[in-house]
């Protein structure tokens, strides 16, 4: 019995899992989510592989590695290999023995964990709700093989799910053009973290004085993200620099913006930093003069939100789910060089109006919390199992 005020037991299930912040926004989210569901009472384990790294060796190869943090169980599972962010865990059938979980959510797409869970899980009749993570497009990189795996194994993930999440309506709508039933998807945003206070270390980390205008881009350093679009547009501004926060996504754009630093005479301006620790948002965001997320396709946009909790004026692309949320709190923009530019002049010019935007866009983080979404998410779990 699940009745509307009981505790329920879920297990997701997902490709990579905390401290493993290299692979982007799901990392962070997965983490406030089940830490969330745990503090509402209810009961959360995670299967997840050992890896912690695109480019570093799995954690864990040959031993599952189990651990309890902040009340939720999780399961590294023992995984001998891996190819980029997915990795073969033998062993996953093993850890479906035990109690039997009200719902299982797939958190993410194309890979062991979540492939094989969702079968098992449509086998032992178990509700399942999906959540894509923005990846269910064939689109950027590896297409032939995302239509493969999307004709014969990935087609039963999104069919099995009695719930498929969309993290913004821009998100549902291309699921919908991609043939999913408009009646089974329920749009849940990603939580904003709480406003923080005013802070910063990036400056320091770089060598810049205070009064130097900074652009700040934080994410995989990828195609999809539309930084070479960012150098373009700040180019022609005279003293601005750029500091790219992120791990390289291994496609070749952080070669090709190397190469593209040097066409454009961007010299010292362009700083590519690499992956640093975001836990602490505001040592990273905190003394920016804008944040820029020109991607050129995101179903929400995590970073952002972080951005929005350290009050930073926010320039967002039109193709960002999180603008929807933004939307009188930022520069939403086309994904054009001319606007990007125009909008990044604009708020340089601006400090009024940058802190005008910044105000607003903690007002968002205080509206958007983890609280309000893991209440929203828990509703998703009931309609789930009532649909099953």
């Amino acid at each position: 019995m699940t009745g509307p005020g009981r505790p329920l037991r879920i297990l997701l299930c997902t490709p990579a899992h905390w401290p493993a912040t290299e692979f982007g926004g799901p990392i962070p989210v997965a983490k406030n989510l089940t830490e969330g569901l745990v503090r509402a009472g209810h009961e959360v384990s995670v299967l997840t592989t050992s890896l912690e790294s695109a480019s570093r060796p799995p954690a864990s190869r040959f031993r599952t590695r189990r651990r309890v943090e902040s009340g939720v169980r999780i399961a590294y599972l023992a995984t001998p290999l891996r190819f980029h962010w997915m990795g073969v865990t033998p062993t996953l059938p093993l850890a479906w023995r035990g109690e039997r979980p009200d719902a299982v959510h797939v958190f993410g797409y194309r890979d062991v964990v979540t492939t094989l869970t969702s079968a098992w899980a449509r086998r032992a009749g178990v509700p399942t709700v999906f959540e894509p993570l923005g990846m269910f497009p064939q689109q950027f990189r590896s297409v032939g093989l995302k239509r493969l795996f999307d004709r014969t194994l990935g087609r039963r993930v999104a069919a099995g799910a009695t719930v498929v999440i969309a993290c913004s309506e821009y998100e549902k709508r291309g699921l919908v053009e991609r043939g999913l039933p408009a009646e089974r998807i329920e749009v849940r945003p990603n939580g904003f973290p709480a406003p923080q206070e005013r802070g910063g270390l990036l400056r320091g980390r770089l060598g810049l004085a205070p009064e130097t205008p900074l652009v700040l881009s934080v994410g995989r350093v990828s195609f999809k993200k539309g930084l070479d679009l960012l150098l373009d547009a700040v180019a022609p501004l005279e003293g601005v620099h750029v500091a790219v926060v992120g791990p390289d996504d291994g496609d070749g754009t952080l070669q090709r913006l190397q190469a593209r630093r040097d066409e454009l005479g961007l010299g010292g301006r362009l700083h590519l930093a690499g992956p640093l620790d975001t836990s602490a948002v505001a040592d990273v965001y905190g003394d920016a003069d804008v944040f820029a997320l020109p991607s050129r396709d995101e179903n929400f946009g995590v970073v952002a939100a972080e951005a929005a909790a350290c009050g930073r004026a926010i320039v967002v692309s039109d193709r960002c789910g999180v603008a929807e949320l933004l939307a009188d709190a930022a520069l939403v923009v086309p994904l054009e060089v001319p606007a990007l530019r125009d909008a990044v002049a604009r708020l340089l010019g601006d400090p009024g109006l940058r802190e005008r935007l910044g105000g607003a866009a903690r007002e968002v983080a205080r509206e958007v919390s983890w609280d309000a979404v893991v209440a929203r998410q828990v509703e998703l779990y009931r309609l789930a199992i009532a649909r099953a």
